[in-house]
């Protein structure tokens, strides 16, 4: 394991546009031996509002208003922390599955302090028909109707692209394509396949514990 790593956490993060499973496939590859889910919207329900950060975190959400990056990134790093403090999250074996952080380059910049992205899992739906049918699905089955509408569907897909494109530059060289429109179950199967092969991941796999 390189020097570098060791100061750092080593993570892979999972980016995809809304309704391309990145949430789903997040919380399954958590599962698998070595690899630790870490999504950025558990951080905030888990947050205490009571301390410092929350109530600044409070401040922005209470109005509608969006977290600043440096603030986000706060809140994240005090999270990792009491994962590592209650034995959740073991950083000597585990690798970070980051989904939901970073959303912009900004945040990826400010995360380049804490994490060593080895690789990004990049899910893509080029079919923009079948992405709003997904998305469509969700939000009828999870009762947000007015998230429903083809305007609100276009517009979620559209801030995602002008979003991640910048973040897929900022990684290059470090992104695997994944197709999403397969059924899940290969879609896990071509992001552990990908995965395995990474250095970081065959050190760690042969840790005893």
């Amino acid at each position: 394991m390189s020097e570098e790593s060791r100061h750092r956490h080593n993570a892979v993060l999972i980016v995809g546009a809304p309704g391309a499973g990145k949430g789903t496939q997040g919380k399954v590859l958590g599962t698998v031996p070595r690899f630790f889910h870490c999504a950025c919207g558990d951080v905030f329900r888990s947050l205490d509002t009571r301390t410092e950060l929350g109530q600044q975190f409070v401040a922005y959400s209470s109005k509608g208003e969006l977290v600043p990056d440096e603030l986000t990134v706060d809140l994240w790093s005090v999270q990792i922390d009491n994962w590592i403090d209650t034995s959740r999250y073991k950083p000597d074996i585990d690798i970070l599955v980051l989904d939901g952080i970073p959303r912009n380059v900004r945040q990826a910049e400010i995360l380049e302090d804490h994490v060593v992205v080895h690789r990004v899992i990049h899910l893509t739906c080029p079919n923009r028909e079948e992405l709003a049918r997904r998305m469509r699905k969700r939000s009828l089955k999870e009762g947000r109707y007015d998230d429903a509408s083809d305007e609100v569907i276009a517009q979620r897909i559209e801030t995602y692209e002008e979003e991640t494109k910048p973040l897929i530059e900022f990684y290059d060289g470090k992104v695997a394509d994944i197709d999403a429109t397969k059924q899940p179950i290969e879609v896990l199967s071509d992001m552990i396949a990908e995965l395995v092969n990474m250095d970081v991941y065959k050190d760690m796999a042969n840790v005893i514990v």
